[in-house]
């Protein structure tokens, strides 16, 4: 189970309250359970530095750098995690490029993997096909349109952020699935096998 940020609105997300109250709640869940940060938990928040390190503190099992960039496996599949949050990826803050050298050598490396099983699945709050004049998801992009040629029908990226539900494809060989935000609070299912990854129900 994988939830994709905005545990909150950002009144409630940027304190230390909220999300170790979501933290106790998200403890109960039986299944293995992947948060990745949302801009209302950290790149909305007043401090936003302050909040990113509390939101590692409370919920990586080890805190650090980047520990919120996680990969796995399933059924052929890698499956990674970024954190490239909404609101233009935090671009105009001095944060943005460190963690955006570290976004792009993590895809890569799971790509490189990738390419050998049966695809790549990206995990991520923001929705990188909203543009501003500066634009800060332009080279998640162009990394994006490159693996969807290097891979064509093997890259899958999975985002939320501006509340639509929608199954696309914006880059040559890149699937995009984007999953509901409020006022539905909803989820997806999906199934994998070595050939395809299915969306089952849309709840």
């Amino acid at each position: 189970m994988v939830h994709l940020g905005d545990i909150g609105s950002s009144a409630q997300g940027c304190s230390d309250d909220w999300l170790l109250a979501r933290k106790a709640q998200f403890a109960r869940i039986r299944h293995r359970f992947v948060l990745v940060p949302g801009d209302n938990e950290w790149s909305d928040c007043k401090q936003p530095l302050e909040r990113l390190q509390r939101w590692r503190e409370i919920f990586c099992d080890t805190p650090g750098a980047f520990c919120e960039h996680q990969r796995w496996e399933v059924g052929g599949w890698v499956f990674v995690t970024l954190n490239v949050p909404g609101s233009n990826n935090n671009v105009r803050h001095a944060e943005h490029r460190p963690r955006m050298q570290a976004v792009l050598a993590w895809l890569e490396e799971a790509a490189a993997l990738a390419g050998k099983r049966a695809g790549l699945v990206v995990l991520m709050q923001a929705n990188p096909f909203v543009t501003l004049p500066r634009d800060g998801y332009a080279p998640l992009r162009e990394q994006l349109s490159d693996l969807g040629a290097r891979f064509p029908g093997k890259i899958i990226l999975i985002h939320g952020d501006t509340h639509l539900y929608r199954q696309d494809e914006p880059l040559p060989g890149v699937r995009r699935i984007e999953v509901w935000g409020s006022p539905i609070v909803s989820w997806i299912r999906a199934s994998v096998s070595p050939g395809a990854l299915r969306v089952d129900a849309v709840r």
